[in-house]
């Protein structure tokens, strides 16, 4: 696998500490050219500063790398495209996107304010979509693009007090899906990192002694392989503490139910088989769901005939 980065030109949001910082300090260190995102607000997005990005950026050009620093908030698509032709006009192209820019405002689902969901689904997501259109065309264009989508194990398998972090990350996975499938035939590659990493974001979340063996930059192995040149694509790794973990989205081989008025019974009364792993599968599109279902029920009803 090549994880030699020179001539790649790397976008990293949120990359003005913690795991953006990790990220662009390690893609410049092995030859990207690296811009540095951040729009430097407070852990739920208030206020703005490029101070952070600019610190960055300068830590990178010290080392003998190349770099410039962007403050344009995700949430804001001019902004980005803005941010994008930037890279262009620096660099002649854009190889790399790293969409890692993110808030937290925790609470319970009960107590959350509708503001402070559709505020977090919007950087996250939004965020990431805004990035992803931007760079697009540029990467189909030169039939090259690796794009990282920054999920999360409490989109994966929940948190309590995250609902609306949690929508906004799972829905990133949903995202690379199919931008994955879109992307193929231009030799665009999509994938998802799921970190474990004691950052900003979780200060308040974990005790002490465990954020410090969670270094952040423990996280970055698993992020250069997935934007790599031999990159996989609709992979999603986790990654912390020295670990690197796969997560899969599987389809069960179920039973068939019928279509009478007993189908409900029919369900309750086989719902273990249902829900068994074993001879599970992770679909090549989510074609695959419709095509078991429509095979089991032709089958059963030539079956019949």
């Amino acid at each position: 696998m090549n994880l030699d980065f020179k001539g790649r030109v790397a976008i990293v949001t949120g990359a003005g500490g913690g795991l953006g910082r990790q990220h662009a300090l390690a893609l410049a260190a092995r030859g990207a050219k690296v811009v540095v995102n951040d729009l430097g607000g407070a852990r739920d997005g208030s206020g703005g500063s490029l101070s952070a990005a600019e610190s960055v950026v300068a830590e990178i050009r010290a080392a003998g790398g190349e770099a410039i620093a962007n403050g344009a908030s995700v949430t804001d698509f001019e902004a980005v495209k803005a941010m994008v032709q930037q890279a262009i006009d620096a660099w002649g192209r854009v190889d790399i996107l790293v969409n890692n820019a993110g808030i937290l405002r925790d609470k319970s689902f009960a107590k959350m304010e509708i503001a402070d969901f559709r505020t977090v689904v919007d950087v996250h997501l939004m965020g990431a979509v805004h990035c992803c259109k931007a760079v697009w065309p540029h990467m189909t264009e030169q039939k090259y693009g690796r794009i990282l989508m920054t999920t999360s194990s409490s989109g994966l398998y929940g948190n309590f007090g995250q609902s609306n972090y949690g929508a906004a990350k799972l829905a990133l996975v949903g995202l690379m899906q199919t931008l994955a499938l879109e992307g193929a035939k231009n030799n665009i590659h999509v994938n998802s990192l799921a970190p474990t990493a004691a950052t900003r974001m979780t200060e308040g979340l974990m005790p002490p002694q465990v954020l410090e063996a969670l270094k952040p930059e423990a996280v970055v192995p698993a992020m250069l392989v997935l934007v790599s040149e031999d990159a996989p694509t609709r992979t999603t790794l986790c990654a912390g503490a020295g670990s690197v973990e796969a997560a899969h989205i599987t389809l069960t081989q179920g039973t068939w139910i019928g279509l009478d008025a007993q189908a409900p019974e029919t369900l309750a009364a086989n719902l273990r088989q249902v829900l068994a792993r074993a001879g599970d599968m992770v679909p090549e599109s989510g074609a695959a769901q419709g095509s078991q279902e429509v095979t089991r029920a032709l089958s059963h009803l030539a079956g019949k005939a």
